[in-house]
């Protein structure tokens, strides 16, 4: 497995291993974090271990008309007792990911290294979030990397329940992606109506290569 250098490069993706990661070290520059997600390759690590760089085989996506909004969620968004704000507390958004205590995962793989790289991204106008609030309360959001029509959603939090599908659910209705990548399998997206595609169709979408490529493939 290739280790990075200061050359801001990554090797071909057969050399993926079979969990996934194509590379380590490096650093998280904006230069290098952009150029990664230009090619759909993304860091997910932990403070203990170097920087992994990963590209799995199957990817986690939502195609946007395919968002599933249950009877339930309706009446609450119809309710709008929720505000939904984009890219106004952004780095109370990412803090949040970071500290919120999720069910069956210890501790968080957002380093603190990773937060000062994706604050800088959003200084840099690449990183994006929705924030969702119950009066004056951040209750909910998710940020995530711009990539012309597709957002690469790194994370999400709900201190109230139903707070970050509400921001997802926002996302998903703004008519501006034609792809969420949510990277990796999970249930919860997964009821939201998110699915795995084959890694090569996904390149092929961010890359503005797919058209041909339906939703329903």
């Amino acid at each position: 497995m290739l280790w990075l250098s200061d050359k801001i490069e990554f090797p071909p993706y057969e050399s993926v291993s079979p969990d996934g990661i194509l590379a380590i070290g490096g650093d998280l520059s904006p230069e290098r974090l952009m150029y990664a997600y230009r090619r759909g390759i993304f860091p997910w690590y932990s403070e203990e271990y170097p920087i992994l760089w990963h590209w799995p085989s199957m990817r986690m996506v939502l195609f946007p008309e395919e968002i599933k909004v249950s009877k339930s969620m309706k009446k609450i968004l119809k309710k709008g007792v929720f505000k939904i704000t984009e890219n106004q507390e952004f780095e109370k958004v990412i803090h949040q990911c970071k500290h919120i205590k999720r069910s069956q995962e210890e501790g968080t793989w957002i380093t603190d290294e990773m937060e000062k790289a994706y604050n800088k991204l959003h200084e840099l106008g690449h990183a994006k979030s929705i924030e969702v609030w119950l009066e004056d309360e951040l209750v909910g959001g998710l940020y995530g990397v711009e990539i012309e029509d597709v957002f690469c959603g790194e994370s999400m939090f709900s201190k109230v329940s139903n707070a970050s599908k509400i921001a997802f659910i926002y996302l998903a209705q703004l008519n501006r992606y034609k792809l969420i990548d949510c990277q990796i399998y999970n249930d919860h997206l997964a009821s939201l109506g998110a699915r795995e595609i084959d890694s090569g169709q996904f390149l092929e979408l961010l890359l503005n290569e797919g058209h041909s490529i339906s939703s329903s493939d």
